[in-house]
C-alpha cells in the first residue's frame, strides 16, 4: 500500500532535497546489503540509484542563488 504524497511539502517528508538524501542513505545501504549477499544485479541498481540522487542534488545545488 502507498502513502499518499501530501499537495502541501510542509507536511510531508520535509522536501525533495531531504528526501534525496534519505533516499541516497538508503540505496548505498542496500547496495551494500545486496552485495554481500552477492545479489551483483540488484547492488548495481541500487548503485544506478545511489548515482541518480547525487545528481539530483548535484543540481538542486547548482539552481541554487549563489548570493553573489
Amino acid at each position: 500500500m502507498t502513502l499518499p504524497i501530501p499537495d502541501d511539502p510542509a507536511q510531508g517528508d520535509g522536501g525533495p532535497e531531504e528526501a534525496a538524501l534519505y533516499i541516497k542513505g538508503a540505496v548505498r545501504d542496500l547496495s551494500r546489503m545486496a552485495r554481500l549477499h552477492r545479489h551483483d544485479m540488484l547492488a548495481y541498481l541500487l548503485d544506478m540509484a545511489h548515482l541518480e540522487t547525487e545528481e539530483i542534488l548535484r543540481l538542486r545545488e547548482l539552481r541554487k542563488p549563489s548570493g553573489r
